[in-house]
């Protein structure tokens, strides 16, 4: 997109004619739709939403970060220049996890923005925004969107380019310093002595703050997969590839376990002794215990094994996104609660307090982490002289299994969602009717984020609309992991039919 000829722009405007949109803590788009001309100016969008509101002021640092992406260079170099054009004083904080850059936003009481696209494939890219309090939330995006941001068109070419590609000054090392000693002040010297990790680095931001962390916590760390190309590993839809790679991997050597992240190091990725991933959710349970969690928050598509455990005081379920998963642990520590932590089904860890464990305080990090929950569940097998496998099979035999359909036009999603939720034993659909009569009768329902069905068996079938896409997503719980994905393949047939 070029918006060279347009000296003004609301960024709601932007928003429709540039393709790149608001998803979750930011925004997200093509590379080739992301012109340094468009971060530019929602960058500007954001400095001019947080003057207006008094979270900072003219003169004041903004902290820069980046994944390993092919674009995230030019992108930050974007950033940077929106930052000085403001008035801001932007710090280059390098190529670091995103809760690193995060953590010293909160740390210094500053803006903080990672370029980043997570876990999508590289020919996209995306700016995470954090206010000096946090990552942004529904209400903060809003406060964005309505800004009406000037561009200073002597910056760009006319294929809105930057001229100049020397705005970023160079690495300040602070930011990886502060994330990495958070760990290792908190846990007990030494305490991965004798433990033996396989660190699947890929293209992970992660990778090097995790070698640090881990040597220097005692463990012994092989490196597994480094990439100077950039993979895009999602921790919620693991590949075939990388599940196929961490069995032979755990063939090949004597790991206690694998740990790796997704792109910006945002979300977990842990194995057991024998290469299979946990999911995100049963991670978020084990990490929340170790921490001696009084309230968890979770999204309501987790897995129910966190009610069926009875480790905590308080579960409370959200709509899905960190963003209302922020906001409940927000009101949860009003109450002064001990202790209030949240976690989603992607494995990504938010601590909304501060936790003292052992006569050490690890300080609050309210946005998702990585490196949290692998620390955690390794040290919480070794205290109890256990396997990564015996550890989860203490936990309620809960399996979720998840899958989408695309191309699923959102009105009919409405309708599918609509119709069930008056009628829920509607599901019973076509040529599968009977596939559902080993569920019994819809015992109850949830509307907290599309509908989720828990049925006489306790089994749970969640179907919800994508918020941005045009998809329809489904996710299923059994006490199998067999019977999960089985229930979810019946429920996909019963989708098909709605479009046909």
């Amino acid at each position: 997109m070029e918006v060279t000829n347009k000296m003004t722009m609301l960024i709601d405007d932007l928003m429709d004619e540039s393709g790149v949109q608001f998803g979750t803590s930011g925004v997200r788009g093509l590379v080739n739709d992301m012109t340094d001309e468009v971060c530019f100016s929602y960058v500007t969008g954001f400095l001019q939403y947080l003057l207006e509101c008094k979270l900072t002021q003219k003169g004041s640092k903004v902290a820069i970060a980046g994944d390993l992406r092919s674009s995230t260079p030019r992108i930050m170099n974007a950033v940077a220049a929106a930052c000085q054009t403001l008035g801001f004083d932007p710090i280059n904080c390098g190529n670091i996890p995103s809760p690193a850059v995060a953590f010293y936003g909160l740390e210094f009481g500053v803006a903080a923005i990672m370029v980043t696209g997570s876990h999508i494939p590289d020919d996209r890219n995306g700016i995470k925004f954090n206010t000096p309090n946090g990552e942004i939330l529904k209400a903060d995006e809003q406060g964005i969107r309505a800004q009406q941001v000037s561009i200073p068109k002597q910056l760009f070419t006319t294929h809105g380019q930057l001229i100049k590609d020397d705005y970023l000054s160079p690495v300040d090392v602070t930011a990886r310093t502060l994330y990495v000693e958070r760990f290792i002040s908190f846990f007990p010297e030494k305490c991965l002595q004798d433990i033996k990790i396989g660190l699947y680095e890929h293209s992970s931001v992660s990778r090097d703050c995790f070698r640090e962390i881990f040597t220097s916590l005692g463990a012994k760390v092989t490196s597994l997969g480094r990439s100077d190309a950039f993979i895009s590993v999602d921790t919620e839809a693991i590949r075939s590839e990388d599940v196929e790679l961490a069995k032979q991997w755990a063939d090949s050597y004597d790991f206690d376990c694998i740990i790796s992240t997704d792109g910006d190091g945002d979300r977990p990725l842990v194995s057991d002794e024998a290469g299979k991933w946990l999911r995100g959710d049963i991670a978020g349970i084990l990490c929340a215990q170790y921490l001696s969690a009084d309230i968890v928050i979770t999204p309501v598509s987790s897995n129910s094994a966190v009610e069926k455990s009875d480790l905590f005081e308080n579960i409370i379920r959200t709509k899905i996104g960190s963003p209302y998963v922020i906001e409940a642990m927000q009101h949860a520590s009003e109450a002064k609660a001990k202790s209030v932590v949240g976690y989603e089904a992607n494995g990504g860890f938010l601590q909304q307090t501060n936790i003292e464990l052992d006569g050490q305080t690890l300080v609050k990090l309210p946005t998702r982490d990585a490196a949290i929950v692998a620390l955690t569940i390794i040290l919480s097998a070794k205290r109890q002289k256990q396997t990564v496998s015996q550890l989860v099979a203490q936990l309620p035999k809960r399996y979720t299994y998840s899958d989408r359909i695309k191309n699923f036009p959102t009105e009919l999603s409405k309708k599918v969602i609509s119709n069930l939720s008056s009628a829920p034993h509607n599901i019973n659909l076509g040529n599968i009717k009977n596939k559902f009569t080993e569920c019994g009768e819809p015992i109850s329902t949830d509307l907290t984020d599309g509908l989720r069905i828990t049925f006489a068996s306790q089994e749970i079938v969640h179907l919800r609309p994508s918020g941005n896409a045009p998809e329809f997503r489904c996710y299923t719980e059994a006490e199998t992991e067999l019977r999960a994905k089985e229930l979810n393949e019946y429920c996909m047939t019963v989708l098909h039919e709605y479009i046909q």
